[in-house]
């Protein structure tokens, strides 16, 4: 049998049992998730059961006692590695009351899955789960290994899963994909780095009605020092070639896909965000302290270490008194579209859907990061609908996952 061949008689055994890739994408979702808190133990259960039932070797590490990640594997250990990775945290429900349905229902209903998780990303678990099953069950032979990792915490960093399992040296390959939500018709080649900074500033207290010219206002002082800092957004990376041409093509899908007014620059600019702000001890008092929580995102083509130099010289040109930690820094990164993991993943999305999908960076981020630091070359693509991703009402369509699911397995057979 040749691999077209294969990849066609395992594509119409994915129509046959597309009821269980459902009902097995239902039943993740109706294990609630949210995190925080991150209680993971029921959906890991769940899991390493499903692995069992379909005599899949799997094994559960924990780097803390309520942090567990799945390793499950197929195939034979030498020869290329290739990794899907996926997490099983979702981030909280919110407000009910802005439900249209119960949020882990799983219900399937007009062509879509329902509830909290569907696109971000149990949609995508699902899909990985469901195609190693097939591989074990139809006993195909693989010249290499597939390795799944799913993770407990990508939704709070992810320091505890993919973080964990790659700086330890635990996991490692030669492709990986993250089954992260994109959309059927594109997927993710790079991303931008991050940067959250928490700002102190400090004054001297005085009565308020002496301000401002006695004491020393410390929410004045980090106001000015937060406008010089907002103003980093002029800042914007430089291109050439390849990076230059998916930048473009980046840019245009943002456009289309946010439809704000430049809105496209969020991919090639830094983006600011001032997501907390607090300070002061009463309203008749020169405030004393104060402190702002701030969200900077790195294009490609700048790194973070520039933007900390930034910061340092704004604070020193406005005086000082005022002092910074970070809790997450990461780098920008992406991987070439010359990669076999991109031609893969493009050539059997074009087998499956008929089209053309696009290959593009992200202004935000994703574990894919922690890979592509390693030096693994490293895609996201999953099934998804984007507008109720971190919002409410969030499906993923039934027709989705059973294309991803096709598109995985062709990849599966390129690459190993």
């Amino acid at each position: 049998m040749t691999d077209n061949e294969l990849k066609n008689e395992l594509w119409r055994a994915i129509d046959e049992k597309n009821e269980e890739l459902l009902k097995l994408c239902s039943q993740l979702i109706a294990i609630p998730t949210e995190n925080p808190p991150g209680n993971m133990e029921d959906i890991t259960s769940f899991i390493c059961d499903y692995l069992k039932s379909k005599g899949i070797s799997y094994k559960v590490l924990r780097p803390k006692e309520n942090k567990p990640n799945i390793i499950a594997n197929y195939g034979k250990e030498e020869g290329t590695k290739l990794l899907f990775n996926g997490h099983s945290d979702v981030v909280p429900v919110g407000d009910l009351n802005k439900w249209n349905f119960d949020p882990f229902s799983g219900e399937i209903r007009d062509g879509k899955i329902l509830g909290r998780g569907t696109s971000d990303m149990k949609g995508g678990l699902a899909c990985i789960l469901f195609v190693m099953g097939l591989l074990k069950e139809k006993n195909i032979s693989l010249n290499g290994q597939l390795i799944l990792t799913i993770v407990p915490d990508e939704e709070i960093s992810g320091d505890m899963g993919t973080k964990w399992l790659v700086e330890e040296g635990i996991v490692d390959g030669d492709y990986c994909v993250v089954a992260e939500p994109t959309g059927y018709d594109n997927c993710e080649v790079g991303q931008k780095g991050a940067l959250w900074l928490k700002l102190d500033a400090t004054g001297v207290s005085a009565h308020g009605s002496l301000s401002p010219y006695v004491g020393e206002n410390a929410i004045s002082k980090l106001m000015n020092v937060l406008d010089e800092i907002q103003k980093l957004t002029e800042l914007h990376g430089e291109y050439e070639g390849e990076v230059k041409e998916v930048m473009l093509e980046s840019k245009r899908v943002a456009k289309e896909c946010l439809k704000a007014s430049n809105v496209e620059n969020i991919l090639d600019h830094i983006t600011v965000n001032i997501g907390e702000i607090h300070g002061g001890t009463k309203t008749n008092m020169v405030a004393d302290h104060a402190e702002a929580c701030v969200d900077i995102r790195i294009p490609i083509g700048i790194n973070s270490s520039e933007i900390l130099d930034r910061v340092d010289k704004i604070i020193e040109d406005l005086g000082g008194g005022i002092t910074y930690t970070y809790s997450w820094r990461s780098e920008p990164n992406y991987v070439s579209i010359k990669s076999p993991l991109v031609k893969s993943v493009k050539a059997n999305a074009k087998d499956v859907l008929n089209m053309d999908i696009t290959a593009t960076y992200q202004w935000a981020s994703s574990d894919a990061r922690y890979f592509r630091c390693k030096g693994i070359p490293t895609i996201q693509y999953g099934p998804a609908n984007t507008e109720g991703i971190h919002s409410y009402n969030e499906t993923v369509d039934v027709k989705d996952l059973i294309s991803s699911a096709k598109v995985y397995t062709g990849m599966i057979l390129d690459l190993i």
